[in-house]
């Protein structure tokens, strides 16, 4: 047996597959197959459709809302939004009380693409639920969330003493 497997077998690791990392990104995968022949149609992309998606639930975001909505890196949303916005998708523009704060909006031509794209999005989510079941997707929709709101603490779990490099006796 090799040294790499012989660590992952010592340290009693769930087999890589089975972890819900992997689990998660898998499925992410399994269902994210199915709408990106639809985005590719719209000329977007899956990270300007979340961000598209997101200001079509409310009438304006700041940057750090869309950052904390749509988990995508500030570096890569000023990127996004630039090309939305030169695609006519997307308004930015000034707050009202603070010139140095920017207020997102989607325009009408970004309105006009949600509305259009909603019927295909919905004939996916059929499809999906036609697949596993309604009930069964109302069930997971609800664990996912009860999942991310018992592991939303704010911080990360501490490491234990005997992984902390910190602890002298480590």
């Amino acid at each position: 047996m090799n040294d790499t497997r012989a660590t992952a077998e010592a340290a009693q690791l769930r087999h890589f597959s089975a972890s819900l990392p992997m689990l998660l990104l898998r499925a992410r995968e399994a269902v994210m197959v199915r709408f990106r022949a639809m985005l590719k149609a719209q000329g977007v992309t899956e990270q300007q459709w979340r961000v598209l998606r997101a200001l079509a639930t409310r009438p304006t975001f700041e940057i750090p809302e869309l950052v904390a909505a749509t988990f995508l890196l500030a570096p890569s949303l000023s990127r996004i939004l630039a090309d939305l916005e030169a695609a006519g998708l997307i308004v930015v523009g000034p707050h009202k009380t603070d010139q140095r704060r920017k207020v997102i909006r989607l325009a009408e031509r970004g309105a006009q693409l949600i509305a259009e794209t909603a019927p295909l999005s919905e004939a996916i989510y059929a499809d999906i639920s036609a697949r596993i079941g309604a009930e069964r997707l109302d069930a997971l929709q609800r664990l996912l969330e009860e999942v991310e709101d018992a592991l939303q603490t704010g911080d990360a779990v501490p490491a234990p003493a005997a992984l902390d490099k910190t602890d002298p006796g480590a």
